[in-house]
């Protein structure tokens, strides 16, 4: 916690102004992020941590058009496709993570069982903001404190992170139905901001927030990860998706049966 802590204070120290070009360049070669796609000027951004959760220029994202498909709501890294099963799903290695568990007391109305389950790694190169994959209405949030462990992929193949790890569980609801959005924090993340929303919030909003589909959600002020939930009769993941795959935010994830 105290090296989250740090790192959370050297990102935010300010850069001077002459050097935040140089600084962000290098950070992105070393990370492999994309420095075009960040919106201009560079010089705009005071610090490290204001600069990971960079907008994108206009048109660096295109959310799928097609209302029979779910969009991702991140960039990432596909580390988990797996049906809800036996209150479970798994992830690398066998590893089940109890679907309440995870949740905490957002959506304790909804069946789950037969339902579907995808996690997405954030890594350092990625976009930070999380957007919504439908137009929804935000009625739940909950704030469960808890640990910052890595959620890096060889790290969840030794030990269960993200039911133990500090996380934000969201409640959006569709025309077709609710999805259950998890934004797990990780080594370093000490900071999940939602959009519109106390930090510390935890039970139902009141009004519920609108969301446009592909409008913007939330971020995560370093790597990490989220698992996105759907009841049975939701999307399940789009024929061709695989384990390892890249994502962008936009790009279809799942699709509806009808």
């Amino acid at each position: 916690m105290c090296l989250s802590r740090l790192t959370g204070w050297l990102a935010d120290r300010k850069i001077p102004t002459p050097l935040r070009g140089p600084a962000y360049r290098t950070y992105c070669r070393f990370t492999g992020a994309d420095v075009d796609e960040a919106r201009p000027p560079l010089h705009s951004y005071p610090s490290l941590g204001a600069f990971f959760v960079r907008e994108l220029v206009d048109g660096a994202r295109e959310v799928d058009p097609d209302p029979a498909r779910l969009p991702s709501p991140v960039d990432g890294t596909v580390q988990s496709l797996d049906e809800v099963s036996e209150g479970s799903i798994f992830q690398a290695k066998g590893r089940s993570y109890p679907v309440r568990e995870l949740l905490g007391p957002v959506g304790e109305d909804i069946e789950l069982e037969g339902g579907f389950a995808w996690t997405i790694y954030l890594s350092p190169r990625d976009y930070h903001r999380i957007h919504s994959p439908e137009t929804a209405r935000l009625t739940q949030t909950a704030h469960l404190p808890g640990a910052r462990h890595s959620v890096a992929p060889k790290v969840l193949e030794r030990r269960p992170v993200l039911s133990i790890n500090e996380r934000v569980v969201l409640r959006l609801e569709t025309e077709r139905g609710p999805l259950l959005l998890v934004l797990v924090g990780a080594l370093n993340v000490g900071r999940i901001r939602v959009k519109g929303v106390q930090a510390d919030h935890t039970g139902q909003l009141q009004p519920p927030l609108e969301r446009a589909r592909g409008a913007e959600l939330a971020r995560f002020e370093m790597g990490s990860t989220i698992v996105l939930i759907s009841p049975p009769g939701g999307p399940r993941a789009i024929e061709g998706l695989s384990l390892g795959d890249p994502v962008r935010m936009g790009q279809a994830i799942g699709s509806y049966s009808a």
